[in-house]
This record gives C-alpha cells, sequence and structure tokens, in this order.
C-alpha cells in the first residue's frame, strides 16, 4: 500500500512537472508572441490605405516581410480587437518592436507625419507628381485641384496664378490626409507668410502679393545666385516703373515650353503667349515657376539703383554685368554672345 502510494505520488509529481513546464513553454510563446521581437529589417514604413480592411493589411505585412511571424501577428491582433479598428496612415517600424508594440500603434493611429519639402518646382504638373509621390493621393487628384478655377478662386487666386500660393518650405503632413486639405494646409502657411511687414513692403512697391510671387518667380529663373537677387528685382521694377518690356529670357524659355533651351534666339521671341514678356507688356499672368522665399524677399527688399539692362557675363559664373543705357547693354550681349559661339552653344 505504501509502495502504491510512493509511485502515486511520483507520478503525479512528475505530472506536476511537466504541467510545469508546458506552462512554462506556452508562456513563453506568449511573451515572445506578445513581447518579443518580431518586425524586421524590410521596410522603413507600414502604409495603411484609407478603406484598407484588417485582410488587406495582414496581406501587406505578409507580402512585404514586416513581421518575422504573420500567423502571431494575427493572433495578437484579434486579441487586441485591432480587426475592427483598422486606422490608414504612415506608420513608422523599427526593427525588433514587438507585436504589441506594433499593433498598439496601428489601433490607436499613431502614425508619422511626411515630413514634406519642396523648391525648385517648375510647373503644376511636377508639383502634382511630387504631392502624389509623398501622399496616399495620386498626382491625377492633385493635378485636378491645382488647374481647377474654381478651387483657386476660393482662396482668392485665378488658375494662372494659384500657384503663387504654394511657399516652399518644410511641412509635416500625415500621409493619408484628404487632397483639399492638404491644400489648405499650404493655404494657411502662405497667410502665415504674408506678415503685415511683407504686405506694407508689397503695396510700396506697387504690387499684390501673387504680383510679387511672378516677379519672383521670374527673378529666380535670372538668378544662379541668391545675393545677385535683390539687384536683378531692383532691375525689373526699374522697367516695370518706366513702362518698358520686361524681355526676361525666362519667360520665354518658359512661354515655348522648351525648358533645354541655353541661348534664346530671334525665333524663340516671336511666339504669340502672354508669358513672353519680349511682347507682352507688365507681369506675365503667373509664375515661371515656384518662387523660392529669397526671391519673393529680395523682391521686397530689392536694391534701389538705376540700371534697366543686364547681361549674363561671359565667364560663366552665374552673376551678371548690369548697365543703364542699351548702348553700354550691347557691349555686354556682344561679349557674352561671343563666349557662347566660342562654347559651340547654338540653342
Amino acid at each position: 500500500m505504501a509502495e502504491k502510494k510512493k509511485r502515486f505520488r511520483k507520478v503525479f509529481g512528475i505530472i506536476l512537472l511537466l504541467l510545469f513546464f508546458a506552462g512554462a513553454v506556452v508562456a513563453w510563446i506568449g511573451y515572445q508572441a506578445f513581447m518579443g521581437p518580431s518586425v524586421t529589417d524590410k521596410q522603413e514604413y507600414l502604409y495603411i490605405k484609407t478603406n484598407d480592411t484588417f485582410e488587406d493589411v495582414l496581406h501587406t505585412v505578409t507580402e512585404q516581410q514586416i513581421v518575422k511571424n504573420p500567423t502571431l501577428f494575427r493572433y495578437i491582433a484579434d486579441a487586441m480587437e485591432y480587426p475592427d479598428n483598422v486606422k490608414p496612415g504612415r506608420y513608422k517600424l523599427t526593427e525588433g518592436m514587438s507585436n504589441r508594440r506594433l499593433i498598439g500603434n496601428l489601433r490607436g493611429g499613431y502614425q508619422e507625419a511626411v515630413k514634406f519639402r519642396f523648391e525648385n518646382i517648375r510647373l503644376k504638373e511636377n508639383f502634382a507628381a511630387l504631392l502624389g509621390k509623398n501622399f496616399e493621393a495620386d498626382s491625377t487628384t492633385f493635378i485636378e485641384i491645382l488647374g481647377n478655377e474654381e478651387v483657386a478662386e476660393s482662396y482668392g487666386f485665378t488658375s494662372e496664378n494659384f500657384f503663387t500660393m504654394f511657399i516652399p518650405n518644410t511641412y509635416e503632413i500625415y500621409w493619408n490626409t484628404a487632397p483639399n486639405k492638404i491644400i489648405t494646409r499650404f493655404h494657411d502657411e502662405y497667410n502665415k507668410f504674408w506678415t503685415p511687414d511683407r504686405k506694407e513692403k508689397a503695396a510700396a512697391i506697387g504690387l499684390r502679393p501673387q504680383e510679387v510671387s511672378i516677379l519672383a518667380s521670374i527673378v529666380k529663373g535670372e538668378a544662379l545666385h541668391t545675393d545677385e537677387m535683390p539687384d536683378i528685382a531692383g532691375l525689373y521694377l526699374n522697367r516695370l516703373e518706366k513702362g518698358m518690356l520686361l524681355q526676361a529670357d525666362p519667360t520665354v524659355i518658359f512661354a515655348n515650353n522648351d525648358f533645354t533651351i541655353r541661348r534664346v534666339l530671334n525665333r524663340h521671341l516671336t511666339i504669340d503667349n502672354p508669358y513672353n514678356t519680349y511682347r507682352y507688356g507688365g507681369l506675365p499672368p503667373g509664375p515661371i515657376m515656384l518662387p523660392s522665399i529669397a526671391s519673393i524677399d529680395a523682391v521686397l527688399n530689392h536694391k534701389k539703383h538705376d540700371y534697366i539692362y543686364m547681361c549674363a557675363k561671359d565667364d560663366f559664373s552665374g552673376y551678371h554685368n548690369f548697365a543703364r543705357t542699351q548702348a553700354e547693354h550691347l557691349v555686354n550681349a556682344r561679349k557674352f554672345q561671343r563666349a557662347l559661339t566660342e562654347r559651340n552653344i547654338m540653342r
């Protein structure tokens, strides 16, 4: 009898030990599933589109090898009630992140904003393509907005000068933000940029903010060096004041829609286009590119002088020779034309 009890206790002890080890294994697996490293180094961000379901998210996570074990990811997602709480966005991934932390971020919608920076944009199509590359909506949606007369008028612009509303800077915007709200964000920045001081300076030279930006786009097109922008701006303002044609080569290139032109020829000047400032007086109806903040401020803080002519220097330094008379200008122009010919730059 005692022997049986002894055997029973031994078996019972073994069973308890096995149960203990089984529990430890289950606990370890559970810990690893919840808290252990899960996210791989395959992707930097997880993008979840508007209207994506949990199955869509699971497919992305699996196809892009975002987590080591998609089955465990699904198990934890169910446990955390994530399938009913999918939120779109751009979520930062860190190698070794646990399922619990990742799903917690996804469930809470804790996405990382896009740091969107732009400059040196020539056309609306270029800007729309950049927006489409950085945000959920595609470029077609953005180009439709940028070319929409009603949208432009709702912000106080025309379809021609609407492009001047976009101030080159760095913006933090969530990836899945609706396109119309992204445009509103740019408008808010525009209003902040045009401070009372800037508006006062614009009024002092007889220009509206949109016109300042149009002129600034020409200044930017002419200037290779920021420190020369105030001189160039002063020259064009002198021409406007005298009622002279601006005769700005960058506007001719824009009017011809040929940005490979390096040497503006007489045939380029004949195009009948309101952006051709060799034929049409005053400012063109819109910017020839997105002006930089530096070029806008160069117009507002232009250098006061009596120059009305300029020509690129023949040393190809990017700087210009300025002149007060046509005779002086012709001397400078001949030097530059000769330098172009010597370098076989014919168009």
